[in-house]
C-alpha cells in the first residue's frame, strides 16, 4: 500500500501536477471608505481573481480605517496580522522614501506633466518598493490636494492664525509648514472629521473626492485653488505572502489588479473633476492667489525641498530623474 502511494505521488510530481491545492485568503486594509468607486473596483477585481484561480486566491478587505492609519497597517503587515494594504504614497515613505517623490510641493504644473513623468517613473518606483520586500500590484492617481478651510486663505499669512491639519507621519506637509513658520495640528486621518467638528482643526489639505468621501466638505467653506501636491494610491502586499501562492496565480493576481488600477487612473481623474463641480454647487468658494503670492508659496516649496533632502525623504538620483523628465516635457510643449 505504502509502495503504491509513493508511486502515485512520484507520477504526480513528474507530470507537474499539484500534490495539494491550498486556498489562501489575503487580509487587506485601507483607510478608504467602503462604497467608494475605488473600493468597488478593487472588490470587482478580487471577485474576478477568485473566479480565475478557482477559489485558490481570495481577499478580505478591512475598509474605512478600522485597522488604523497607513502606519498601523504597515506594522500589522510586519507581524503577519495583515498581508497587504491600499495605502497612500506617503504612507510607504518609511519603507522607501522615494515613493513620495511625486508629492513634493508645487512639483507639477498640470496633469500633462504628471502623465509624462509617471509613464517613465512608475516602473522605477515599483522596483524600488519590491527591493524593500513590498509587491506593488497597483499604483493610481489620487489627484491634486488643495487647502480647504473654514476661513478664507489668500496668503501664507492667513494660515498662521488657523489650525492646520498635519497628516500623521507626513514629512512633506511637515516640511512645508515648517518652511512657512506654521505650527500644524497632527492627527490620524480617522480623527480629522471629529477634529473639524470640535474645532481642533479648521483647515485640511485634500483632493476633492476624498473631501467628499470623508465628509470633510461639510465642515469647510473655502478652497484655495492652487494644487499643493500630487497624490497617488497604491495596492501593496508583503512580498513573502504574495510569493506563497502558485506562480500562475501570481500572474493572474498581478494582471487583474494591474488592469483595475489602470482603469482607476482614468476614473479618479474624472471623479475629482466631478467632485470639484459638486463642491462649487454646494456653495464652497474657490479662491485664487495673486501671482506674487504664488511666487511666495513656491519659494516656501524650494525651502521645504531642501529640508526634505536633508532628512533623507528622497534621493538626489530620483529627484534628478524626475526633474529631467519635467524639463524634457516642458521643452517639447513650449
Amino acid at each position: 500500500m505504502v509502495k503504491r502511494l509513493v508511486t502515485i505521488f512520484s507520477l504526480l510530481s513528474l507530470l507537474g501536477l499539484p500534490l495539494s491545492v491550498e486556498a489562501r485568503t489575503f487580509k487587506i486594509a485601507t483607510i478608504a471608505p467602503d462604497g467608494t468607486t475605488w473600493m468597488k473596483k478593487i472588490r470587482q477585481g478580487a471577485k474576478l481573481i477568485k473566479k480565475e484561480t478557482q477559489g485558490r486566491v481570495k481577499f478580505k478587505f478591512y475598509t474605512g480605517g478600522v485597522m488604523g492609519s497607513d502606519k498601523s497597517i504597515l506594522k500589522k503587515m510586519r507581524i503577519g496580522q495583515l498581508h497587504g494594504g491600499a495605502l497612500t504614497g506617503g504612507g510607504l515613505a518609511e519603507i522607501y522614501p522615494d515613493i513620495q517623490i511625486y508629492s513634493l510641493p508645487f512639483l507639477f504644473q498640470d496633469l500633462g506633466e504628471v502623465d509624462y513623468v509617471r509613464k517613465a517613473m512608475d516602473p522605477v518606483l515599483k522596483d524600488g518598493l519590491e527591493s524593500n520586500g513590498i509587491k506593488v500590484l497597483g499604483l493610481s492617481e489620487g489627484g491634486f490636494a488643495y487647502l480647504m478651510s473654514q476661513k478664507p486663505i489668500r496668503s501664507v499669512d492667513d494660515m498662521t492664525s488657523l489650525k492646520n491639519w498635519l497628516p500623521e507621519g507626513d514629512q512633506i506637509s511637515q516640511a512645508v509648514y515648517e518652511s512657512a513658520g506654521i505650527s500644524p495640528v497632527p492627527l490620524a486621518l480617522p480623527d480629522v472629521y471629529t477634529g473639524l467638528q470640535t474645532g481642533l482643526v479648521d483647515t485640511v489639505a485634500s483632493n476633492t473626492t476624498s473631501s467628499i468621501a470623508f465628509q470633510w466638505h461639510t465642515k469647510v467653506k473655502y478652497v484655495t485653488d492652487i494644487p499643493l501636491i500630487y497624490l497617488v494610491g497604491t495596492f501593496i502586499m508583503d512580498k513573502k505572502a504574495f510569493n506563497k501562492i502558485k506562480p500562475e496565480d501570481q500572474v493572474i493576481v498581478s494582471k487583474i489588479i494591474g488592469d483595475v488600477f489602470k482603469e482607476l487612473d482614468t476614473i479618479n481623474r474624472q471623479d475629482n473633476e466631478k467632485a470639484r463641480n459638486a463642491l462649487k454647487q454646494q456653495g464652497i468658494k474657490f479662491l485664487h492667489l495673486t501671482s506674487d503670492e504664488e511666487k511666495r508659496w513656491k519659494k516656501i516649496s524650494v525651502k521645504s525641498n531642501v529640508i526634505l533632502k536633508e532628512k533623507g525623504q528622497y534621493t538626489e538620483k530620483m529627484h534628478s530623474l524626475l526633474s529631467g523628465l519635467l524639463q524634457e516635457y516642458r521643452k517639447k510643449n513650449q
